[in-house]
């Protein structure tokens, strides 16, 4: 089971890069990148983490972006996934990067 969950959270990554690189029309979502898929253990679920580079009010406008494409999104992956039921997306910012430039800059303050 963990081998076909890992296998459709990569899809679902590749699928929606795809997504935002050619179908969406919002161009606030062009700036979105994928960092990781992660399902729960029903499938049911899909928590997509993102990132984006830019301020405070680009990330806020980014998050509503995804919020009202949603929908779309999960629709058009209803077409292209090989699965029964298509997961419910749920997005997530990946604090992820934000966190290591903080730990990297800590880390050179700490050689001098």
């Amino acid at each position: 089971m963990a081998y076909k969950l890992e296998r459709l959270e990569k899809n679902i990554e590749r699928e929606l890069g795809m997504l935002f690189l050619a179908d969406v029309k919002n161009e606030l979502l062009k700036q979105v990148t994928i960092t990781k898929v992660s399902l729960n253990n029903d499938l049911s679920i899909a928590t997509v983490y993102y990132s984006v580079y830019g301020n405070d009010e680009q990330k806020q406008a980014i998050t509503g972006a995804l919020t009202e494409a949603k929908g779309y999104l999960r629709s058009m992956l209803s077409k292209v996934l090989a699965v029964r039921k298509t997961p419910d997306l749920r997005f997530k910012f990946d604090e992820s990067w934000e966190y290591g430039n903080k730990i990297d800059n800590i880390l050179k303050d700490l050689k001098l």
